[in-house]
C-alpha cells in the first residue's frame, strides 16, 4: 500500500490558498538552503505525485518550460509519475502522467501502489481526500504570516484528530510540522 502525503505551505491561521506570494521564502535574500534541502528530500522519496486538474494545468504550463531551475522541481516533475484527478482531461500532454477519474481511483491507486505519493496544492482534491480518510501524513510548512482570509486545508465541519510526529524550524522563520492521523 502506498503512503499518501499531503504537503502544503500554510499561514499561521491555516490559509493554504496561494494568493499574494506570501509563501515564497526565496523571494528575498534570506538563506533558504536548509528548507530547500528538506523539499529535495521529500521529492526524492516520492514514487508518485498527485494533483487536481487546476493545479496540474498550472504546473504543466510552467514547469516543463523551466531551463534554469536550481531547486530540482523541474527534474522531479519530469521524472516522477504524475496522477491528475480530472473528469475532463483526456490527454494530459505531460510525460509520465496518468488521469484518475475521482477519489475512488485514488483509493485504488493507494491500495495497489508502493512508496510515497505526494499531494501539493489542489485544495479541492485535498478536501475530498481528507473527507475520504485517505491521507496518511500531513507535512505543513507553516509560514509566519496571518492573512485572516482564504481557503484552508481542512474544510469546515471535518474533525481530523492528528498526532504530531515531527517539527523542524528553518532559518527563514518557516516551521515544518508533520502529523499523522491519530490511532
Amino acid at each position: 500500500m502506498a503512503h499518501l502525503v499531503v504537503t502544503q505551505n500554510t499561514t499561521l491561521d491555516g490559509v493554504v490558498e496561494a494568493t499574494g506570494g506570501w509563501f515564497d521564502p526565496q523571494s528575498g535574500a534570506a538563506d533558504t538552503s536548509d528548507l530547500l534541502a528538506v523539499v529535495r528530500e521529500h521529492m526524492a522519496g516520492q514514487t508518485g505525485f498527485l494533483v487536481g486538474r487546476r493545479t496540474f494545468e498550472e504546473m504543466r504550463s510552467f514547469w516543463p518550460a523551466q531551463t534554469d531551475d536550481t531547486t530540482g522541481v523541474t527534474r522531479h516533475l519530469d521524472e516522477v509519475t504524475k496522477y491528475v484527478v480530472s473528469r475532463t482531461i483526456t490527454d494530459p500532454d505531460w510525460q509520465h502522467t496518468r488521469v484518475l477519474a475521482g477519489v475512488e481511483d485514488v483509493r485504488a491507486l493507494r491500495d495497489s501502489a508502493d512508496g510515497e505519493i505526494g499531494v501539493t496544492g489542489s485544495i479541492t482534491l485535498c478536501h475530498a481526500l481528507i473527507r475520504a480518510g485517505l491521507v496518511d501524513e500531513y507535512r505543513l510548512f507553516v509560514f509566519p504570516r496571518v492573512l485572516g482570509r482564504g481557503r484552508r486545508l481542512f474544510p469546515d465541519g471535518v474533525d481530523v484528530p492528528l498526532q504530531r510526529v515531527a517539527e523542524q524550524p528553518f532559518r527563514v522563520g518557516v516551521t515544518l510540522l508533520t502529523y499523522r492521523p491519530a490511532a
